[in-house]
């Protein structure tokens, strides 16, 4: 079984549930995807790390650093991150808060951020596209040229469109019906 398909198979299994949820966006849904269970597990950061150095490839992307608003994108970047290093590419992780630090540096961004850096963002998943795209509003204000977002999962409900829509590449792993279709 390839990588893609062992990490289909894990999002299936333990991401994925039916039911009535209301989702961060606000969205009522039958299908609640919460991709920390995955991406948090050790057997799916080490099938994220390099599929998503390998998608970053596949598009062309080569970021100087890789990260997204805390907490999804967090341990996404930094399995992708320390796949790069293994494949001798280093790409640096960081994350964006929700909010500025109110204490200390009043950092939006924390880690080995530069301004001037070539950045994909990251999110585990695409709903509406109002994560990703509050992440490349900071980033931008930050000095750092957006050239993709890159998420695990795109739950097809017009978020990935509305970040093209805001002149910003996507690519994600994996879609919803992909998810739906093993459980």
């Amino acid at each position: 079984m390839d990588q893609r398909t062992r990490l289909l198979d894990l999002l299936a299994r333990r991401s994925a549930k039916r039911g009535t949820f209301t989702l961060a966006s606000g969205r009522q849904s039958d299908l609640y995807i919460d991709c920390r269970l995955t991406t948090m597990h050790p057997e799916g950061l080490s099938l994220i790390g390099p599929l998503g150095l390998h998608a970053l490839g596949e598009r062309g992307w080569h970021p100087d650093a890789i990260g997204g608003l805390t907490l999804g994108a967090d341990p996404v970047s930094y399995a992708i991150a320390y796949a790069s290093q293994l494949a001798g590419m280093p790409t640096r992780a960081f994350t964006v808060r929700k909010e500025a630090k109110t204490h200390g540096t009043g950092k939006l961004i924390e880690g080995p951020f530069l301004p001037g850096d070539r950045v994909v963002v990251i999110e585990d998943v695409i709903t509406t596209g109002g994560s990703a795209l509050k992440a490349v509003d900071a980033v931008r204000a930050a000095g750092g040229l957006v050239i993709g977002v890159l998420a695990v999962v795109d739950r097809e409900e017009g978020g990935l469109e509305a970040i093209e829509a805001a002149g910003v590449e996507v690519d994600a792993l994996v879609r919803a019906a992909e998810i739906v279709a093993r459980m």
